[in-house]
């Protein structure tokens, strides 16, 4: 069984950009604390100390991927650590630290672990350094990033969408292409909505925030053609891509009926079969739906380990859809190796009949 939505917390990272832009990290984490609310801050907090160990100590993390029957997984950093504030300098320095902090966790557990780097969404004209860093020095398997950037004025009082990057900005294009290019994976991870206030009670900053952005950076990337452009691309969307999967009958309905929707070239719902999903989305029904919306072959195995809102038997929520044995493997495994994901001993299971 193959694990691609499982993460891992660097402390060193985490001081190191604390003590070389300190404004700049008070900022965020305040913005953060507004986007949550207190309430939600302080559970946060809780759960975050709880799970410290699972989040920093490799055996703990191994011993938990036995009792879920989790034979590798693939990690990237907690998205905490994207940083998007970070000045061109520093911004490339913290991806190359993340990126050997994870390689050094990978090469401690070879036979268990694959992983995933940075780059720095913020600075378009880095990113391409910034993944040949992770995939051709590190050795990772490709480079997770954020549903957006926020501009520099989100901080300042330039305006929220001051200098904003969406994942359809021209600047972009580089980095999609040398993404195909390597075969990298690039792992899609909403952290922070653009709706900030308005989902500071009851823990909508996660689960409307989180759904949403997948949605709207899928829509990016579908209605502005990049998956078009790169139809080798291997994009993996985190949370079953969202709100995006199963409501796309009124995209459809505006790239028919609307000039400026038709960026793409066929109906965007045709796109869910050239992306990846994650199987994380705590419901058998909509998992099912995803299953047949995109399709069993672009539906891979997600923990979010270890954090609250992911789960603590990934396998088994899989099994609850009901889905044949062919396709459960599909998921459980076999997804994962086709999109060149070490399987371990998973690669020699067979399917159940």
């Amino acid at each position: 069984m193959v694990d691609v939505h499982a993460h891992v917390l660097l402390p060193a990272l985490a001081q190191y950009a604390a003590e070389s832009a300190p404004a700049d990290f008070a900022a965020a984490q305040a913005l953060d604390a507004r986007r949550q609310g207190p309430e939600s801050l302080a559970a946060s907090g809780a759960m975050i100390k709880q799970r410290w160990p699972q989040l920093v100590d490799l055996s703990r993390r191994l011993a938990d991927m036995d009792a879920a029957g989790v034979d590798v997984q693939l990690v990237s950093p907690s998205p905490s650590h994207y940083y998007y504030f970070a000045e061109p300098e520093l911004a490339t320095d913290i991806a190359r630290r993340a990126n050997t902090a994870v390689q050094e966790l990978v090469a401690a557990a070879p036979d268990r672990l694959e992983g995933l780097g940075l780059v720095p969404l913020q600075h378009p004209d880095l990113m391409v350094a910034a993944l040949e860093h992770a995939v051709l020095e590190c050795g990772l398997l490709g480079v997770e990033l954020g549903s957006y950037a926020p501009g520099a004025g989100s901080h300042s009082g330039a305006g929220p969408n001051a200098g904003t990057v969406e994942l359809s900005d021209p600047r972009l294009e580089p980095f999609w292409a040398r993404a195909e290019e390597l075969g990298a994976i690039v792992f899609l991870h909403p952290f922070g909505c653009s709706l900030d206030e308005r989902l500071d009670r009851f823990y909508l900053s996660n689960t409307v925030a989180q759904p949403a952005e997948n949605a709207v950076a899928l829509s990016h990337l579908i209605f502005a053609g990049v998956l078009d452009r790169y139809p080798g691309l291997k994009l993996i969307a985190a949370h079953g891509g969202g709100y995006l999967p199963t409501t796309l009958g009124r995209s459809d309905r505006a790239w028919k009926v609307r000039p400026e929707a038709r960026g793409c070239a066929a109906p965007p719902s045709s796109y869910l079969r050239k992306i990846w999903f994650d199987s994380l989305i705590h419901s058998p029904s909509e998992l099912r739906m995803l299953a047949d919306a995109a399709g069993t072959d672009r539906v891979l195995l997600g923990s979010d380990y270890p954090f609250d809102m992911g789960t603590e038997d990934p396998v088994g929520e899989v099994r609850a859809a009901g889905l044949t044995g062919e396709d459960e493997h599909l998921i459980l495994a076999g997804n994962a190796a086709a999109l060149g994901i070490r399987a371990g001993l998973a690669a020699e299971h067979t399917p159940a009949s």
